[in-house]
């Protein structure tokens, strides 16, 4: 052993844990099976060994170690590749689908994680050489809450108001409060809605989250999260029981409607809060020179 054994194993460790951390099962239910858990530790465990060689390396001047780190990066963006291939296989089986915008923010997140594990690696494995284990202490405290921070990100809570909405009948067409959802003629399916249905209306905070709400993409995951939390009362190949998401053109609002086997509206509500807004459907039109006043 030598003067950065401690240092290296004290960062390899704390990145393990930091992924670990990163490494959780809720609601989406995903990952949940042993082996996958098992190959993103695997991954953890190779991104933290490089944040934490990596110092050494640049202090003995061996400056070429470092294009070890170009390396991984090419390798974990097959961890995203990965991720992406499995979750579009999984969601042809779902019945309401998660939809590939929200399958790209997860994949995505899968891949940023491994290197949020190699900057916790690289900062503790330098705070312990160039000070002491107590500063690399330190260092780890402040890692977690960077972590903390970049693990989530805003939710529907935060950008739209959400209340309850009666579903009705105008002859054949379904509609959530005012907002035309559907056209449903069938006699024995109107009554099947009408008794298991559901509707809410989000009604936006501000001019871009108009176009945020707006995406396709958005509207799937707010869907299949309702579905997940609140189970959904429908099976294969009864298109008139699928739950839809459609918008008021004349101010923004879009109307939910869905058909849930758990009709607590106190429950929905918190599930509505608490789904992500997705990184690839977030619009900012207020910022764009045309927006912007002379």
């Amino acid at each position: 052993m030598n003067e950065y054994t401690y240092p290296i194993l004290f960062g390899i460790t704390l990145g393990i844990i930091a992924r670990f951390l990163m490494l959780k099962t809720d609601y989406r239910q995903y990952p949940t099976y042993l082996h996958g858990k098992i190959i993103h530790l695997a991954l953890g465990f190779i991104a933290a060994s490089l944040g934490a060689v990596a110092v050494p390396a640049i202090m003995e001047k061996e400056y070429t170690a470092v294009t070890f780190l170009t390396i991984a990066a090419s390798q974990f963006r097959e961890v995203r590749n990965m991720e992406r291939n499995t979750l579009t296989e999984m969601d042809s089986y779902e019945l309401v689908p998660r939809g590939n915008t929200y399958i790209e923010g997860i994949a995505v997140a899968f891949e940023s994680r491994n290197y949020l594990v190699i900057f916790t690696s690289l900062l503790v494995t330098m705070a312990y050489l160039i000070w002491n284990i107590y500063a690399a202490i330190i260092v780890t405290v402040l890692c977690y809450f960077i972590i903390r921070k970049y693990m989530s990100g805003s939710t529907l809570g935060d950008i739209v108001d959400i209340e309850q909405a009666p579903v009705s009948f105008d002859g054949a067409g379904l509609y959530v409060d005012n907002i035309y959802i559907m056209n449903i003629g069938i006699p024995e399916r109107q009554k099947e809605i009408l008794k298991y249905g559901m509707g809410f209306v989000l009604t936006p905070k501000n001019f871009d989250v108009r176009s945020t709400i707006a995406n396709l993409g958005q509207r799937q995951a707010i869907l299949h999260d309702l579905s997940v939390s609140l189970g959904v009362y429908r099976d294969s190949g009864t298109p008139a029981l699928v739950p839809l998401i459609k918008r008021d053109l004349d101010d923004g609002r879009i109307g939910v409607f869905i058909l849930p086997q758990d009709k607590d509206i106190n429950k929905a509500l918190k599930v509505f809060q608490s789904v992500p807004v997705l990184e690839n459907a977030i619009r900012m039109p207020s910022e764009s020179k045309a927006q912007s006043k002379e």
